[in-house]
């Protein structure tokens, strides 16, 4: 998804393609040499040094839908 990190700033390092309902999240900036799966649809990626630029999660509404509904309830409960 986000192949050069170079233009990204600081206040923008996560992005959300709803169209094609993927997550990324920008640790630094670098251009991405490799990645890693660590779980299916989840991509760390890498520069050419092996560090960690990013993190890319496919599907991200199905991959993040068991951990959000609880986050909300957590959230939202001691609000009412």
């Amino acid at each position: 998804m986000a192949k050069i990190m170079k233009k990204i700033n600081s206040k923008k390092i996560i992005n959300y393609d709803q169209k094609s309902d993927v997550l990324y999240i920008g640790v630094k900036r670098g251009i991405e040499e490799d990645f890693i799966e660590i779980s299916p649809g989840i991509n760390i990626e890498l520069d050419s040094k092996g560090q960690v630029i990013g993190i890319e999660i496919l599907n991200a509404s199905k991959v993040l839908k068991s951990v959000i509904k609880p986050l909300q309830r957590q959230i939202l409960e001691p609000l009412r």
